[in-house]
Parts: structure tokens; sequence; C-alpha cells
């Protein structure tokens, strides 16, 4: 039975026991770090392969350049203050301090949801003035990048909700220190991967 035990063992999800010490996990971060560090690296790789895509295929001559509407300008400085807004709230829940907090936190997710209302404004009037998806790729593209970093957000914000209601109802910033740092690195991310969308859709 022990070589049994020896050979089913799996000894890459614990490091090594000494003396009665209790097993540790193979990473020193929490999980839920080191799922984000995965699935940032994903999201990566997947908005690298669009913006490849967008060069390339704007180099071909069915290629209408698309006009660039002046909101997005306003989107992103509502997007920067979500950034902002949530880095004020790590930093006062790695003081372990609660006052501001929940108003630092909360109004990132908040300044979130109106970046987003406002690429949705911007989409209502695209397609009010005949620039629809189908019009011509560079319109497909645009709707597409746009689409897929909205979706992104709403992630972020679904987890940001769940962390809302837990500040709401009285938990202490050591108990939602970790979720506030998550939610703050992910905002990052999407705020950098917005600035690149952005300069792409700038200049071309």
């Amino acid at each position: 039975m022990s070589l049994i035990k020896t050979l089913t063992e799996k000894p890459w999800e614990r490091k090594g026991v000494i003396g009665g010490l209790n097993p540790e996990g193979a990473f020193e971060s929490p999980p839920e770090r080191v799922a984000l560090g995965f699935f940032l690296t994903i999201a990566s790789v997947i908005f690298s392969m669009f913006g490849v895509s967008y060069v390339i295929r704007m180099s071909l001559p069915d290629w209408e350049p698309l006009a660039e509407p002046s909101q997005l300008w306003l989107n992103t400085g509502l997007l920067a203050i979500s950034s902002i807004l949530f880095q004020w709230a790590r930093n006062i829940a790695n003081a372990g301090k609660q006052k501001n907090l929940m108003t630092a936190f909360i109004g990132g997710g908040v300044f979130a949801l109106l970046f987003i209302a406002g690429q949705m404004v911007i989409w209502e009037n695209l397609q009010a003035t005949g620039f629809y998806v189908a019009s011509n790729p560079a319109n497909s593209f645009f709707y597409l990048l746009t689409g897929l970093h909205i979706a992104h957000l709403l992630g972020g914000l679904w987890v940001w909700s769940k962390s809302s209601i837990r500040l709401i109802s009285g938990s202490k910033p050591e108990d939602v220190r970790l979720s506030i740092e998550l939610c703050t690195l992910y905002w990052h991310f999407l705020l950098i991967v917005w600035l690149v969308i952005f300069a792409i859709l700038s200049n071309t």
C-alpha cells in the first residue's frame, strides 16, 4: 500500500513538509491572485491578437476609416477616474482604515458604469448616422474591440458588486483587502488595454 500511495502522490500541489509543519500550496500567493494572473495573461493574448488583426485588416483596399467619436475622450477620462478611485480604496484598505473606503471603492465601480454607458451612447450615435456593424470592416472592428472591452469590464463589475455588498454589510478592511486589491489590479489592466485600443482607433 505504501508503494501505491507513493506513486499516486502529487508533489506539485505542496511544498516540502518538515517536522510536522502543515503542507503549503505550490504558490505563495493566494489562489485568487494566481487565478487573476492567469486570466490577465490570457486576456492580454486575446486583445493582442485582435489588435494585430486590426492592423493587418486595415491595409486591405475595402477599409474605410471610421471618424473618431469625440466622446471617446470623455469616456477615457471616466475610466481613468475609476482606476484612480480603486487605487485610493486599495491604499485605504492596506492602511487598515475604514474612513472613505466605501466611497472610494463603490465610486470606482460607478465611474466604470458611467464609462460603459458612454460607450453605449457612442454606439447609438454611430448607428443613428449609418455606421452599422456590417457597413465596412473598420466599423466591425470598432464595435468588436469596444464590445470586448466592455465584456471584460462587466465581468469585473460582477466581482465588484459582491465586494461592495460585503462592505455595505459592515465587513472590516482586512476582510475585503484581497478583493479590493484584485479589483484594483484588474481595473488598472483594463485601463491600459483601453488606452492601447484608443490609441489604435485614434491613429487609424
